[in-house]
């Protein structure tokens, strides 16, 4: 993996994980606050609950043993134990007469409470609050007090339910461990999300990096590997980049095969050039029959001169024919006898009858119409060269399944059945195969099939009993 992709997925990894520990604090810090508060209410309620039900008790007792008997004492000791409080019980004047404490000289007892939080208590019933009850406890606490009332009119006593801060944070303390531990883990678990995520989307980039320092080194064959969803924005950059690895690899193709062609094409006339030219300065060719060899060298080189025009020719056909962009609605009937023309003359010198069997009505192809024009034109040019003289050469348009059909049929010599399948490659110049352009470079079949091919459309050669005829075919234009 290159630097940048690093960078880019180390920046992802962590602005994603900085996303994930916010998020986690926030949550975190609202579950505290928002859970402390909770649990502190939930305890409280707990108090007040005790704090009537002692209230009930209290009165119960007092009805057959009064507030300070030994039974009611041993009540709020049992229920001190179970609910972790502090409870004790005072007379009408505030004199502690009860209380949770076991042991029998508890300091509580006999002691006298007043103060304004009394005063509020006797005047409103009851009472919540942090206090130390002015001295009772050493700090601090959660107090909760209610009035033991015999009937509506008297007040037997108070009940008093404390609870020390760190008593009341105790649940808060256990639950908040569940609550870190849980946490914990899930942010562990979004971070390594986070981190697999990160890597998954780098991936793409790392390939395409790698991809192109091969296309660097010149191998133009590797492609990523698509899988994200085309639609989105990764989808659609690993497309656009397999699209140009695509086109690249084309270029090179044709880059390729037009080396190749020039290679093979002009191998035999520099050869013969040099080797001419060579027997002139030597003295090997005498000097009488220099002018006959200098013809051979002018004409070769002439040559020479078609060959590489058409071979330029025929590139930039083949590109232009596999450009959809280029593509255009067309009357093929019109085309036909538009192509037809130039033939005329060579047509009645060779006593050649044409007979151009086209429908009245226009037939319309979507297809690069100067591209078509030469495949036409080829195929003429074919028929025109070989066609027995005084014969007839016929040229069909007709349409079938959705398609458009065009046959240009001849009679003259039959093409051998093991020359068909090479009748199409390009420089394979055999009179027997046709597979010659008008100047004799080899390329008119070659051509022809490799525009039909970029239309992803097909052309097939028959010959048999002296009548040749190809036919190739080109979609209709939507209605």
């Amino acid at each position: 993996m290159n630097e940048r992709v690093k960078s880019i997925y180390l920046r992802n990894f962590i602005a994603t994980a900085l996303l994930i520990v916010v998020c986690f604090l926030i949550i975190s810090v609202s579950i505290v606050f928002i859970g402390r508060s909770y649990i502190i209410k939930e305890y409280q309620e707990k108090m007040e609950k005790c704090a009537d039900e002692v209230a009930h008790t209290a009165m119960a007792v007092s009805r057959n043993e009064g507030l300070s008997s030994w039974a009611l004492r041993m009540n709020l000791s049992a229920l001190s134990n179970s609910t972790g409080n502090h409870i004790f019980i005072t007379n009408g004047d505030g004199l502690i007469v009860s209380c949770s404490d076991r042991s029998m000289l508890c300091q509580h007892l006999n002691q006298q409470l007043s103060g304004s939080f009394f005063s509020t208590l006797c005047a409103e019933g009851s009472l919540r609050r942090i206090s130390d009850l002015e001295g009772l406890y050493s700090k601090g606490r959660y107090v909760v007090a209610r009035a033991i009332d015999a009937d509506k009119d008297k007040t037997l006593g108070y009940v008093f339910v404390s609870s020390s801060i760190d008593n009341m944070l105790g649940a808060w303390s256990t639950f908040l461990s569940v609550i870190a531990a849980v946490g914990l883990i899930v942010l562990l678990l979004g971070l390594v999300l986070s981190l697999v995520y990160s890597k998954r989307m780098a991936r793409p980039l790392d390939e395409m990096a790698a991809a192109a320092r091969k296309f660097a080194r010149g191998d133009f064959s590797v492609r990523v590997h698509q899988q994200e969803d085309p639609s989105d924005e990764m989808g659609a950059l690993i497309d656009s980049f397999n699209k140009m690895a695509d086109s690249l690899e084309s270029a090179e193709q044709r880059r390729s095969e037009f080396i190749a062609n020039i290679s093979h094409e002009l191998r035999t006339p520099m050869t013969t050039i040099a080797g001419f030219a060579d027997g002139i300065l030597d003295g090997t060719i005498p000097h009488e029959e220099e002018k006959k060899y200098l013809r051979s060298i002018r004409d070769e080189t002439r040559r020479l001169s078609r060959l590489v025009r058409d071979m330029l020719d025929a590139s930039q056909m083949h590109y232009r024919a596999a450009d959809p962009t280029r593509r255009q609605v067309f009357d093929l009937t019109e085309l036909i006898l538009q192509t037809l023309l130039p033939f005329e003359d060579r047509a009645t010198k060779k006593r050649l009858d044409v007979d151009p069997q086209l429908p009245d009505d226009p037939m319309l192809v979507l297809a690069e119409k100067d591209a078509i024009t030469q495949v036409i034109y080829n195929l003429i040019d074919n028929a025109v060269k070989f066609a027995d003289a005084g014969s007839c050469i016929v040229i069909r348009l007709f349409k079938q399944n959705g398609k458009a059909y065009v046959s240009v049929k001849d009679q003259g010599e039959t093409i051998p059945p093991e020359d068909l399948p090479l009748i199409f490659d390009r420089f394979h110049k055999s009179d027997r195969s046709r597979s010659i352009d008008r100047n004799g470079v080899g390329l008119g079949l070659y051509l022809v099939k490799a525009i039909i091919n970029s239309h992803d459309e097909d052309i097939a050669v028959k010959s048999e009993n002296g009548v040749t005829e190809f036919v190739f075919t080109l979609p209709l234009a939507e209605a």
